[in-house]
């Protein structure tokens, strides 16, 4: 019996890392496999040097592409599971045949638009291995149609390429989404997707009209295809669940060929009993939805904190000046603190790009101002004020973390119009603001690890009693694994979803849940946080 279990033990572990270093299996491997299923199931060709990367066929390259866009370098440690090989699909169909062939020779994948998964989900499996990456990356193309306000973009495009995109063919249209440009299209749509101008537009998702997926049987579906119910559940249900999304199309939205921004600074002795942040809380929700004010929470070496109050307005500066005067003139804004700008001089401003910069720097995610950093991140969602004494303590846990990082936005205006159950994002109706926290570091050991997680959980631990309760509320874009995870095969998956599926989507996780369990009841797009298929069990009774 010992012997049989020792041969078993031997017998698993060559297999396993048979796969994980893309060694022969008898005459073909796994990889040959792969590809010898792709030829079968696409008529359109993929140059393996440009499109296939192993650790077997080319480590360098391998290395480089994995990394490329892994923005959270947390995730691409040595001690990280790491994927058998990386296919960067050319074409569509390359896409189709990629879940086809992973459905028939039972491969585990990832499928990775930007990288910027806060726990790195999109290009890292933590609950199964071995496993593949299929990498988006080649398929960003773009084609805005002015006369139609709309705009068709590829998954693989970042955020910063479609705002390109936009500006090159007018100077009165625009697009809400978020402010880091170098995120992918396909993942921040699918997770809802905020930015500057939600208060007046609302989410990327809000503002999507048609989009191609591909199912768990490899099919190409448009919204008329895959029918209204799945057309739901990917505006804001969170990636890796229902399918590939290839392409969004979305909605462009009006903008002024003149906008206004500001940036004040106050340190805590400009505020010591947290009048002004106080006098924010209050208001920025309720201010004219042209309007979008945010607070950032920063920490210098010495321990000092400050508060940069950044104000983005549709409009020229004299009618916000006007705004200001009356609403919130404890800011103590100038004449010249108010800067006018184009909208796309707007995207770069707030994306953390150099006043001089060209229009160019959107298209090479290269030049970023963001660095690749070691990162945790959380977030909340705020119903009423936090009074002046958690504003205290929570000023005292933010100095305590030199790596700290928070801000505060306002949400409101278009927000809080929008029923909950419009699109999975639920975070509507009453929500006055979301906090994000965390910390980040260029360089990291177990010791500051540990150091930057403990401090993280403990300040969201503070903060449980002035942010949304029962469930306290979170946002999937800000993937945040402490919330809880699946695990493989589990049967439990569905139970402890629960949880974080109410934090996340609220009363929608449940028609998530029915949706998933439609279109892929086999649980095929599948990852710690996916919403799960329903129970066997529960199947008959939930329809």
């Amino acid at each position: 019996m010992g012997k049989s279990k020792a041969l078993y033990a031997f017998s698993f572990l060559a297999l396993y890392f048979s796969f994980c270093t893309i060694t022969p299996t008898s005459s073909t491997s796994l990889q040959d496999d792969f590809i010898n299923c792709l030829h079968e199931n696409t008529n359109v060709d993929f140059p393996l040097l440009e499109t296939l990367f192993s650790p077997e066929r080319n480590v360098s390259d391998y290395k480089e592409v994995l990394e490329s866009t892994a923005h959270n370098l947390r995730y691409v440690t040595e001690s990280m599971p790491k994927p058998g090989f990386i296919f960067k699909p050319v074409h569509e169909s390359h896409v189709q045949a990629s879940v086809i062939c992973s459905n028939q020779l039972g491969f585990h994948h990832r499928v990775r638009s930007g990288g910027h998964d806060y726990e790195g989900l999109s290009f890292v499996s933590l609950m199964e291995t071995p496993f593949i990456l299929i990498d988006l990356s080649k398929l960003r193309q773009i084609n805005v149609d002015i006369e139609d306000n709309s705009a068709w973009v590829q998954s693989g495009a970042t955020i910063g390429e479609l705002y390109y995109r936009i500006a090159e063919k007018s100077k009165i249209n625009g697009f809400p989404a978020g402010l880091c440009t170098t995120v992918g299209i396909g993942g921040h749509i699918i997770g809802g997707g905020d930015g500057t101008l939600l208060r007046k537009y609302g989410l990327a998702a809000d503002n999507v009209l048609d989009a191609v997926i591909v199912n768990a049987d490899g099919k190409l579906l448009n919204r008329a295809a895959m029918g209204e119910d799945l057309f739901w559940a990917i505006r804001g249900g969170g990636g890796g669940t229902f399918g590939v999304i290839l392409a969004w199309k979305v909605k462009l939205v009006p903008v002024p060929e003149t906008l206004t921004m500001f940036t004040v600074t106050k340190t805590l002795e400009q505020d010591p009993e947290t009048k002004i942040l106080s006098k924010w809380q209050r208001i920025a929700d309720k201010l004219v939805e042209e309007l979008f004010l945010r607070v950032m929470f920063r920490v210098a070496g010495d321990k000092t904190l400050t508060l940069e109050y950044k104000g983005q307005f549709l409009g020229e500066k004299g009618t916000l000046m006007e705004v200001m005067k009356k609403y919130f003139p404890e800011l103590g804004l100038t004449q010249e603190d108010y800067i006018e700008v184009s909208w796309i001089e707007s995207v770069l401003a707030n994306a953390g790009f150099p006043t001089d910069s060209p229009l160019e720097v959107l298209l090479d995610p290269k030049l970023s101002p963001y660095v690749k950093v070691y990162f945790k991140g959380k977030s909340d969602f705020a119903t009423e004020p936090i009074p002046p004494f958690g504003l205290k303590g929570m000023f005292k846990k933010l100095v305590e973390e030199n790596t700290s990082s928070m801000f505060m936005i306002p949400y409101g205006g278009i927000m809080a119009k929008i029923p909950e159950s419009e699109t999975p994002f639920a975070h509507r109706k009453g929500t006055i603001l979301k906090i994000h926290y965390a910390t980040i570091s260029t360089s990291e050991d177990g010791i500051s690890l540990n150091k930057r997680t403990k401090w993280i959980r403990e300040m969201y631990t503070y903060m449980t009693p002035y942010v949304s309760s029962n469930p306290r509320l979170a946002y999937v874009n800000y993937r945040d694994l402490d919330l809880g995870a699946n695990t493989k095969d589990s049967k439990a998956n569905f139970i402890k979803a629960q949880t974080w599926g109410a934090q996340y989507f609220k009363n929608n996780f449940n028609r998530l849940v029915k949706i998933k369990t439609k279109v892929d009841p086999e649980n095929f797009f599948r990852h710690e946080q996916s919403i799960p298929s329903l129970p066997f069990s529960k199947r008959l009774s939930s329809w």
